[in-house]
């Protein structure tokens, strides 16, 4: 059986930006996330991401940029001794109301289908409240809120809506840690 992390991308893998990140040049790792993910790795988990990526319904980006901002984060993952399994996004627009846009499952429930993975076995790391309810709602079965981007904004409004993630760690590197030995305990 598959243990399954999910990541989201931007403010937990990558620098955030509230102009987006439309092209690979815009593209920059946090500090030790790749590393985080080559430690999952190493420590028998397959991450899949799951992002929502608004810019391509909004125009700022094509399938193509996108593609190739993929690449650069995969290689760069690579580089460290990572991997990346799957990436999921949504391409849509927040009005749009669409069933991929986290927080709604979407995207996890397809991940779920396409790998055979056992949500109630899997975790989700993610800057935003978004990303922790989205997890919520597929059934996966540890959270885990993350301070890099938007994760100090995410931590009120998930107390507001009386929420709680598993565990609020400073960065990925920090997470992967708390993930590995949750399951080694």
């Amino acid at each position: 059986m598959k243990r399954i992390v999910f990541l989201d991308r931007d403010g937990v893998i990558n620098v955030d930006s509230s102009q987006y990140i439309k092209n690979e040049s815009e593209f920059e790792f946090i500090p030790k996330s790749p590393e985080a993910i080559a430690l999952l790795n190493q420590n028998g988990f397959k991450v899949i991401v799951i992002t929502n990526q608004s810019l391509i319904g909004r125009k700022m980006a094509d399938q193509t940029t996108l593609d190739a901002i993929f690449k650069k984060m995969k290689t760069g993952i690579k580089k460290s001794g990572g991997e990346i399994m799957d990436i999921f996004f949504c391409p849509h627009l927040p009005g749009d109301n669409c069933y991929c846009r986290k927080p709604n499952p979407g995207l996890i429930l397809e991940a779920q289908k396409k790998h055979g993975i056992h949500l109630n076995q899997s975790f989700m790391v993610g800057d935003s409240a978004k990303d922790i309810e989205c997890a919520r709602n597929a059934g996966c079965s540890k959270t885990v809120l993350v301070k890099t981007g938007n994760g100090l904004k995410a931590r009120r409004t998930l107390s507001q809506k009386g929420i709680t993630p598993d565990f609020i760690g400073t960065n990925l590197y920090d997470a992967a840690l708390w993930i590995i030995n949750s399951v080694n305990n």
